[in-house]
């Protein structure tokens, strides 16, 4: 009987762990075909690395020209925008005094630009102090446009 009794907590530890991984990410085979058509009419040369379910849609990361990208489609495959990886060197400086007078403390740790399916550009700089980060958007001019909710390594890690 205790032998059975361990059997079931060992399943039901099982079953508990998968469903706790993160629901979010897809494998290939569960995008849509028209998001994964997309993509491939858009980025012809590029390989998705990783799919992820997103709130209106997907975010696929990929690597072209040797900088990490990301680019959003909606539910039907319509493009959204691409994210960019930049350098934070190549943020306008306009933002990086804005990040070190508003955000003493915190490391610029990671940098992007962002463009729209309009060409609309807007820039987002990671900022990090520990084990917090969070994310502050800029338009093209590098006027602040608003602050991302704070979140540990542990949160961003379940993403």
């Amino acid at each position: 009987n205790y032998k059975n009794i361990k059997h079931v907590i060992f399943f039901s530890v099982s079953l508990l762990t998968l469903s706790c991984t993160n629901a979010q990410k897809r494998t290939n085979g569960e995008v849509p075909q028209s998001v994964k058509d997309a993509f491939a009419a858009k980025y012809p040369t590029a390989k998705v690395e990783k799919w992820d379910k997103e709130a209106a849609g997907y975010e696929a990361s990929f690597v072209m020209n040797k900088i990490e990208m990301s680019a959003n489609f909606s539910n039907e495959g319509v493009f959204e925008e691409v994210e960019e990886e930049i350098n934070a060197s190549s943020l306008p400086k306009v933002i990086t005094e804005y990040c070190t007078k508003n955000y003493p403390g915190h490391k610029l740790s990671e940098a992007a630009k962002i463009t729209d399916v309009a060409g609309k550009v807007t820039y987002e700089a990671e900022m990090a102090k520990g084990k917090e980060h969070f994310d502050v958007i800029f338009d093209a001019n590098g006027g602040f446009v608003k602050k991302g909710e704070t979140a540990s390594e542990d949160e961003e890690d379940e993403d």
